[in-house]
């Protein structure tokens, strides 16, 4: 039975656990969700200073320890392997949760869900699935994903990482970086290309379990990061030279690629998870600091100026609102997203820039103090910017969202854009409001710089479109007038963008750059 959509009328409140140790996979969900932020609020605002936590690198032992004691990730992980089912709203749900807390501790979260608990689900192979997710549940495991290579970032189709087959096992060899909870993660998905003497490296990646706490399977960390943010998780470089059971290879559906765009397409669908709780707790700390902070015998909130970035923040809370639901709704494992580039990277792209705007209005609202590591609105901005980068540089998405339209429009072949968002199933409803702005046709052949800005313009009618179908379900019209115009404007700004024929390039200083000081004192004629 699916208790996360029963009512808690039915609850017995005097048997229900109050204690992470006291709940287990037959709890009812919403008796497990309040269980479990009562433990992190223990955590990070009772017996630990987070703001404290915050400056140092790692968690302490008995911190991690406590968030684990309920197993949360039991939520990712289906029934039968002892989990709550992989229910995605109640996912979602949970990583709401810990990112209200700590952005960082949500991002631990979504990489064991999304990285790796939800690709063995769907495509490991028994027994190596059951034992590992079974670990998990019992034994408080966590996983990885690798894919990135020093000399191989967003380009991941030309990784160098190999493997061979021999004696029934895989050996893989290479290097990588950049992989959250380096060093941390029991289990790893490692990716690699077979290496074979007539061809060389194959143009297709596998992937591959990888029990770092096993013989022959353990990985080389060379170097720890200081990375700049997201203190709490460990970043670096590991050399790969493991021996892995061919059991542990995944299956793909198809080919290695579309398993790996279906992967990470559904990673990046699920970014509001992490982004829904850090976006609430921006607007619950940046509404309480303006209506208490006096400033000219008035409060902040008084200030139109303040106003504005107040409903700037409050937008970003309603678009999440509105990517979470559509994230449940589209991004179960029972549907292959391998081909739905152009949805995931614009939710990703827009959902991560209103993180680190919204954490720029956060820290502009209050001030001196907010600039400080271990100020909640300092730490925000260096914790969020990562989201930007990571799992594809938002440069690099918004300029693939643009190729992707302006493929299916020549498909369709229409150039105008307005009609043809208009047709489109993630546009449509928004499109309506846009028309005057929309109304042109395209050139088929736009610069990258050009691409890049496209991008933009589509990825926000895209969550517009997301708010309208929000609205239309009954949440708060006053929440969804006010997002939908912040949109509209957002929009506006970058289509003036698009329509400026800005071709600079940088300027080669074979001489040395030219100094001011040269020009001090000339009368001008």
């Amino acid at each position: 039975m699916n208790f996360s959509h029963e009512s808690m009328n039915s609850l017995d409140a005097q048997h229900s656990p109050t204690r992470p140790e006291e709940v287990d996979s037959s709890t009812p969900f919403p008796v497990f969700l309040q269980v479990f932020k009562a433990s992190l609020e223990n955590v990070f605002r009772v017996r630990e200073d987070l703001d404290q936590l915050s400056v140092n690198r790692g968690l302490p032992p008995y911190v991690l320890r406590d968030i684990m004691a309920s197993s949360p990730f039991s939520t990712f992980i289906p029934v039968a392997y002892g989990g709550r089912g992989g229910h995605l709203d109640e996912g979602v749900a949970l990583v709401e949760a810990a990112s209200y807390e700590s952005l960082a501790l949500a991002l631990v979260f979504g990489i064991n869900w999304a990285l790796f608990i939800q690709p063995v689900t769907k495509y490991g192979k028994e027994p190596a699935r059951e034992t590992v997710l079974k670990d998990f549940v019992q034994n408080r495991k966590m996983g990885g994903l690798m894919i990135t290579e020093p000399d191989y970032g967003s380009d991941a189709l030309h990784m160098q990482s190999s493997w061979v087959e021999q004696d029934g096992l895989c050996h893989l060899h290479g290097t990588k970086h950049w992989a959250g909870l380096t060093g941390w993660a029991d289990y790893w998905l490692l990716t690699a290309r077979q290496q074979t003497p007539a061809k060389g490296l194959a143009r297709d990646i596998d992937f591959f379990i990888c029990d770092a706490n096993a013989p022959g399977q353990q990985l080389d960390v060379e170097e720890t990061f200081p990375n700049l943010g997201l203190y709490m998780i460990p970043y670096g470089r590991s050399r790969i030279d493991v021996a892995v059971p061919t059991t542990h290879r995944l299956a793909p559906h198809t080919t290695g690629i579309k398993m790996m765009l279906d992967i990470l397409h559904r990673s990046r669908m699920q970014f509001p998870a992490m982004a829904m709780g850090f976006l609430t707790r921006i607007l619950d700390e940046a509404t309480s600091h303006c209506r208490n902070r006096l400033v000219g015998g008035k409060n902040l909130l008084s200030y139109d100026q303040v106003q504005a970035r107040l409903a700037t923040i409050q937008s970003a809370f309603t678009i999440c609102s509105a990517m979470c639901v559509n994230t449940c709704e589209r991004a179960g494992l029972d549907n292959n997203l391998a081909m739905h580039g152009l949805e995931a990277n614009a939710i990703k792209t827009c959902i991560t820039d209103l993180m680190q705007e919204a954490s720029q209005s956060l820290l502009q609202l209050v001030g001196a103090k907010g600039y400080r590591l271990d100020h909640f609105a300092g730490r925000a901005i260096v914790d969020s910017r990562p989201f930007q980068i990571f799992e594809g540089s938002n440069d690099i998405l918004y300029a693939q969202i643009a190729e992707s339209l302006l493929k299916q429009m020549k498909v369709a072949r229409e150039k105008n854009l307005f009609r043809y968002l208009n047709s489109f199933d993630l546009t449509h409803r928004a499109s309506g409001m846009l028309e005057k702005m929309l109304d042109f046709e395209l050139n088929p052949s736009p610069t990258q710089r050009k691409l890049v800005e496209l991008g933009q313009v589509v990825s926000r009618i895209v969550a517009m479109n997301l708010v309208m179908k929000l609205g239309e379900r009954g949440f708060s019209r006053e929440l969804i007038n006010n997002s939908l115009a912040n949109l509209q404007q957002e929009i506006a700004k970058f289509l003036t963008t698009w329509t400026f024929d800005n071709r600079t390039e940088l300027i080669e200083a074979d001489q040395g750059h030219p100094s001011w000081r040269d020009y001090c004192g000339q009368e001008l004629t």
